[in-house]
């Protein structure tokens, strides 16, 4: 097994839960937030400035100039010039390509599919699912009455469609950005990862 699956998903697909149980049935890693640690490690940005940032589109240009007065690690001139939501971006972007560089894995979200675009042993899914399942397990998790967890959903689905379509050259959700999409309301969250990792398995079998 030497392939990089990468997911996107709607909020509340349990996309994060597959990519994790994906990665344990290869026995390789998953990176949804371990990435943003990585990524201050060896940006030198703080983890809490990147969890701000953290799949969001671009802040207001006031914020990102009272913030780049924190910005340091990386030294030529355009870059200082850049506004932190960008520098935020190339920091997990590195991130990303060092970590797909070191072996399998599964990297949930933040334009992973985009970042790895030239790497050639990777699949890129995307998760979503019908709404009436989202709105439940998103009432479950975070014990909200069904029109907060509503408002939630569009809210969070917003942000990543903006950062996804800003970011990068393609458009979020849509089947001809991925390799496969995945309605997770219809196999549930283990035969979704059941679908997967057999569709893993092929995709390695044709390799060889």
């Amino acid at each position: 097994m030497d392939t990089v699956i990468t997911i996107g998903r709607q909020f509340g697909s349990a996309g994060r839960e597959i990519g994790e149980k994906v990665a344990e049935r290869f026995g390789i890693k998953c990176y949804d937030k371990e990435l943003l640690s990585r990524a201050a490690k060896e940006s030198g940005f703080c983890e809490e400035m990147l969890e701000n940032h953290d799949e969001r589109p671009t802040n207001s240009f006031l914020y990102n100039l009272v913030m780049d007065t924190y910005s340091f690690g990386y030294n030529s001139s355009s870059f200082v010039d850049m506004p932190i939501s960008h520098k935020v971006f190339l920091a997990q972007f590195d991130t990303i390509k060092k970590i797909a560089s070191e072996g399998p894995c599964v990297i949930v979200g933040r334009c992973a599919d985009y970042a790895l675009t030239d790497f050639e042993n990777k699949i890129d899914l995307f998760i979503y699912g019908n709404e009436e399942c989202r709105i439940k397990r998103i009432m479950e998790r975070y014990s909200l009455d069904e029109n907060k967890a509503k408002d939630m959903i569009a809210k969070k689905d917003k942000q990543r469609q903006s950062y996804y379509n800003y970011y990068s050259s393609k458009k979020w959700g849509r089947a001809d950005s991925y390799d496969l999409c995945i309605n997770s309301s219809i196999l549930g969250v283990d035969g979704t990862v059941h679908l997967i990792c057999q569709y893993v398995e092929d995709f390695e079998r044709r390799k060889k």
